[in-house]
């Protein structure tokens, strides 16, 4: 992993803790939380507060999760808002804390200047001793305050500020007055100054979670289903009508197309496709040139082009339908015949313009493992995990390559994958053929072909 840590892919954009200010504020929220502290001086934190190097000392990976179920957090800075999320056990969590510090960042802003705010990303589930409790999570609220309590002191206050201006008798009540003088000690003027924290809770309906082997709940979409990447029969009956396996090509096909949840990515308007299906026939003459022992450090598109025409005849069957496609696409070639058990199915797909599109994009990403640029921006867990057991040289290709094409413009590349632009009508073209046009084709089966039942 060192590849990745020196080039910024793993453990970045995390926020230093460098000043004995804010280690001893950080040290007084994780007493607070969970009864420790760290020795450490200085140490990175991600958007939750937790840090690695203080994961490594305490010898817990989870110290800020327990159970992997209910994520507590320290904010020592609004900043934290840009940071990623380590050890993610769900995918909605870092939007969570995003959404949460971004409609509170004034108020934040000014208690984080003066103290640690701790909390906990909270719901009904504690611990998943069943695979069935899964879908019992059903919303996440935000519970937090200061180390102090200044934001509990501060709503106390406001109560005892509402009783003294209603009460008529309010003004002789000395216990009454000198209560508020003495928490307004800590809060400071809370009529002109507010500490208040708005009250967050979030739908869990559609999520993927790193308990189960990986697994993805689709409730809130008009055919629900779970889709586990371990042994479905090994989680017992499960409260919802259909479970599929990752290796089941064809229900996971059909379920993506009755939800209108996909789109081929030749279809999608505004992008290169060509071009993003050729770098995914690349990323796939990598893996194979890889296993073969080729030093890929520094290979060009033109050196992965004369890689994949020496090992032709052992590139899989994806690249093979991707090149299909392409050909099709780009000079009129047979229609290309990829139906959703072939292997090259997924890597033509994309997520359509909706609100679980980061979550479809994960899926997908998960089904399409030599897609390494996908992996990395929509599933960094199965990404990690993937690279710990490439052969040496694909792990300096990708890292090379994530670092050189990827993180000089991420934005960029995320836009040209994934964004999406409206819907135009175009003019009747060469590709119409008569009325049945190319888009019209597209539109009707895909260019794979019509979506096989499920066995």
């Amino acid at each position: 992993m060192k590849r990745l840590i020196e080039r910024g892919l793993m453990f970045g954009n995390l926020i230093p803790v460098v000043s004995p200010v804010l280690v001893e504020r950080y040290n007084r929220a994780l007493k607070r939380l969970t009864g420790k502290q760290t020795g450490l001086t200085d140490f990175h934190i991600d958007i939750s507060g937790y840090s690695p190097e203080v994961g490594d000392e305490l010898g817990d990976d989870l110290y800020l999760n327990h159970q992997g179920v209910n994520r507590q957090f320290i904010l020592l800075t609004t900043e934290q808002k840009s940071a990623p999320l380590l050890n993610a056990k769900f995918s909605t969590s870092r939007g969570i804390l995003r959404q949460f510090i971004d409609a509170n960042e004034a108020q934040l802003f000014a208690l984080t200047a003066r103290d640690a705010v701790a909390g906990e990303l909270v719901n009904s589930v504690y611990a998943l001793d069943t695979p069935a409790r899964l879908f019992d999570i059903g919303h996440v609220s935000i519970e937090a305050d200061t180390t102090d309590g200044a934001v509990a002191s501060a709503s106390k206050l406001g109560g005892m500020i509402d009783r003294f201006m209603d009460e008529d008798d309010a003004w002789y009540d000395d216990v009454l007055i000198a209560n508020m003088i003495t928490l307004a000690k800590d809060t400071g003027d809370i009529t002109r100054n507010p500490v208040t924290l708005d009250l967050m809770t979030f739908d869990q309906d559609n999520f993927w979670t790193a308990h189960l082997g990986g697994f993805y709940l689709f409730r809130d979409v008009d055919e629900p289903a779970a889709i586990t990447m371990g042994d479905k029969t090994a989680l017992g009956k499960l409260p919802i009508d259909h479970v599929l396996q990752g290796n089941e090509r064809s229900a996971i096909a059909q379920f993506l197309k009755a939800n209108n949840l996909a789109e081929p990515i030749i279809e999608a308007r505004g992008i290169d496709s060509a071009a993003i299906l050729r770098q995914k026939m690349d990323f796939i003459v990598a893996d194979v040139a890889a296993s073969l022992g080729e030093d890929l450090m520094g290979a060009t598109r033109r050196d992965l082009r004369n890689l994949g025409r020496r090992y032709h005849d052992k590139l899989p069957a994806a690249w093979r339908g991707l090149a299909d496609l392409v050909r099709w696409a780009e000079d009129g070639g047979p229609w290309p015949k990829i139906d959703s058990e072939h292997p090259a199915y997924f890597y033509t797909l994309r997520a359509r313009d909706h609100d679980d599109a980061d979550l479809v994009n994960m899926l997908l990403a998960e089904l399409t493992p030599m897609d390494v640029r996908q992996l990395f921006i929509c599933h960094k867990e199965a990404f990690y995990a993937a690279y710990f057991g490439w052969p040496d040289e694909k792990k300096a290709y990708v890292a090379d390559f994530l670092s050189t094409e990827y993180q000089v413009d991420k934005a960029g590349t995320r836009a040209a994958l994934f964004g999406h632009e409206a819907p135009m009508e175009e003019p009747v073209g060469p590709w119409d053929n008569g009325g049945a046009g190319r888009d019209n084709m597209i539109a009707a089966v895909g260019p794979w072909g019509a979506v096989k039942r499920p066995k």
